[in-house]
């Protein structure tokens, strides 16, 4: 079960230590990022936390152009 308050610290730092142990999609976008995304850090309120990339795809989200979260490490 992830913690979607220490997800969301870990997103706001771009903490690397985190980068392949969980994923973000961003409702307003309809994209899911790594948490070590340079894009511009969604609120709080439009994320949804997920452990796999894969869950995020089946939820409706895309992959993100920019960091590549389906060749993410792990």
């Amino acid at each position: 079960m992830l913690d979607a308050e220490a997800c969301y610290r870990a997103l706001v730092a771009r903490d690397p230590r985190f980068d392949g142990h969980f994923f973000v999609g961003v409702t307003t976008t309809g994209v899911y990022c790594r948490p070590v995304c340079r894009a511009k850090t969604p609120g709080f309120a439009r994320c949804q936390f997920f452990l796999r990339g894969a869950e995020a795809e089946k939820a409706g989200f895309r992959a993100c152009f920019r960091c590549r979260p389906e060749i993410a490490p792990g």
